[in-house]
C-alpha cells in the first residue's frame, strides 16, 4: 500500500518545492525581523494552506481539470474586468481586490486559467495537437493569451503582462510550431534591442537576422518583407521609447547605469547589489545582514527577497536557490515529456516557462541586469495570490506525474 502511495507522488517536485518554501519563509522572517510586521505569520499560514491545495490538486484526474479549464478561464476574465472597476489602486496599478485585510490579485490566478485553457485548446483534437502552423489555429491560440493581457495592461501592469507573453512561444513550439515562425516572431525583439543600444548594434542585429533568414531558404520575397519589417521596427524604437511613462524610462536606464537616478529608480538596484556583494562566498549569517536588517531596500520581502539570500547566505546560498528552481523547472519539463496526456503535457510546459521567466527577471532585477518591473520570486516573495497560484501550478505538475500513463 505504501509503495503504491509513494509511486504516485512526484517526490522531486514535492521536496524541492518544500525546500524553496522554507527558504522563502526564512528570508521573509529575516527581512521583517526588525519591523514587527505580520508578513511572516501570514505567509506561513498560507504556505501551509498552499501545500494542502497542492496535494489535493495532484490527485485530480486530468479529464476533470481539462473539462473545467474553459470555465476557469471565463471566470478569470470576469475578475480581470471587475478589478478595473472595484479594485484597489496600489503604486499606480489597479490590480487588487481588498478582502478582509488581504490583497487578492486576479491576474495571478489568470495565469493558471490561461495556460489550462490554451492547453485544452491545443490538445482538443482526436489525432494529436492542433496544427499551429496554420494561420487560423495560430491566431486562435494567441488570442487566448492576448485577451487577458489586454485587460491586465488596462490596470496597468506591464510586468504581469510580460509573464503571460513569455509562455506563448515555448508552448507553441512544444506542440509543433515551426522554428522559422518562432524566429520571425522573436527577430523584431532582437533588432529593437540592438537599436536601443545604438546604430552599430542595430545594423549588426539586422545583419544577423538577414543571415539566419537566408539559412532557412524560404521565399526570397517573404524574406525581404520580414527584413523590411525589422528595419521599420528598429527605426521606431526611439519613438516608442519616448511614449513610455517617465518611471518606465528611468527603470530601463537604471538597468544600464543605476547611478543615473541613485535615489529614485536606481536606488533599489544599487542597494541590492551592495547587499549581494557584501555577502561574499558564505554570507554574513542569518539575521546578520546589515542591508537587510537596517531596511536599506524598501519592502525587500517582496520583489527583492533574493538579495537577502545573497547577503545572509552568500554565493553558496544564492546558487543553492537557483539549483532548487532549475530542478523544479526541469522536472516539470520532464513530466511534460513523460505524460501521455496531451493536455497536461502542454500545461507543464506553460508552468515551467512562467516559473523560468519569473526566475530570470527577478534575479536579473536584483543584480542589475533586468529592469525593475515588479516580478516576484516564485514561492519565496511575500504575496498570497502569487504563492497560492504557484502552488496550484506545482500541484498540476504533480498530477501530470501521477497520471503520466493515462491518455
Amino acid at each position: 500500500m505504501k509503495k503504491n502511495f509513494f509511486e504516485g507522488i512526484d517526490l522531486v517536485l514535492l521536496l524541492f518545492t518544500l525546500a524553496i518554501l522554507t527558504a522563502g519563509l526564512l528570508a521573509i522572517f529575516s527581512a521583517t525581523y526588525t519591523s514587527g510586521t505580520d508578513y511572516f505569520s501570514k505567509q506561513i499560514t498560507f504556505a501551509l494552506f498552499g501545500i494542502l491545495i497542492m496535494l489535493v490538486v495532484s490527485y485530480i484526474p486530468p479529464r476533470i481539470i481539462a473539462r473545467s479549464s474553459y470555465y476557469f478561464y471565463i471566470l478569470a476574465l470576469i475578475l480581470l474586468v471587475l478589478v478595473l472597476f472595484f479594485g484597489k489602486k496600489i503604486s499606480g496599478s489597479k490590480s487588487w481586490f481588498s478582502l478582509g485585510g488581504f490583497g487578492i490579485q486576479p491576474s495571478e490566478f489568470a495565469k493558471i486559467a490561461t495556460i489550462l485553457a490554451l492547453s485544452n485548446f491545443l490538445s482538443g483534437t482526436d489525432d494529436g495537437f492542433r496544427n499551429v502552423n496554420k494561420p487560423v489555429e495560430f491566431i486562435k491560440a494567441c488570442a487566448i493569451v492576448l485577451l487577458p493581457v489586454i485587460l491586465i495592461m488596462r490596470q496597468p501592469d506591464m510586468g504581469t503582462s510580460l509573464v503571460f507573453l513569455s509562455m506563448i512561444l515555448p508552448v507553441l513550439f512544444w506542440v509543433g510550431l515551426s522554428p522559422y515562425v518562432i524566429f520571425v516572431i522573436i527577430s523584431p525583439a532582437l533588432v529593437a534591442f540592438g537599436a536601443f543600444l545604438g546604430m552599430n548594434y542595430f545594423m549588426a542585429a539586422l545583419a544577423i537576422v538577414a543571415l539566419i533568414l537566408l539559412l532557412f531558404k524560404r521565399n526570397i520575397f517573404l524574406t525581404a518583407g520580414i527584413l523590411v519589417m525589422n528595419f521599420i521596427i528598429g527605426f521606431s524604437v526611439d519613438t516608442l521609447y519616448t511614449k513610455l511613462q517617465p518611471y518606465q524610462q528611468n527603470r530601463i536606464k537604471a538597468v544600464f547605469d543605476p547611478a543615473t537616478d541613485p535615489l529614485g529608480s536606481g536606488y533599489n538596484v544599487i542597494q541590492s547589489k551592495v547587499a549581494i556583494g557584501s555577502g561574499g562566498f558564505t554570507g554574513k549569517g542569518f539575521l546578520q545582514g546589515t542591508q537587510t536588517q537596517l531596511k536599506f531596500i524598501p519592502e525587500q520581502w517582496t520583489d527583492f527577497i533574493y538579495c537577502m539570500i545573497g547577503e545572509e547566505f552568500g554565493f553558496i546560498g544564492s546558487v543553492v536557490i537557483l539549483i532548487l528552481y532549475m530542478t523544479i523547472i526541469f522536472q516539470l519539463v520532464n513530466n511534460s515529456y513523460l505524460s501521455k496526456n496531451r493536455f497536461l503535457s502542454v500545461a507543464c510546459i506553460g508552468f515551467s516557462s512562467i516559473i523560468f521567466f519569473h526566475l530570470v527577471i527577478n534575479v536579473g532585477m536584483t543584480i542589475g541586469l533586468m529592469p525593475v518591473i515588479g516580478i516576484p520570486l516564485p514561492l519565496m516573495s511575500y504575496g498570497i495570490s502569487s504563492l497560492l497560484s504557484f502552488m496550484v501550478m506545482i500541484g498540476i505538475g504533480m498530477s501530470a506525474y501521477r497520471y503520466r500513463n493515462q491518455y
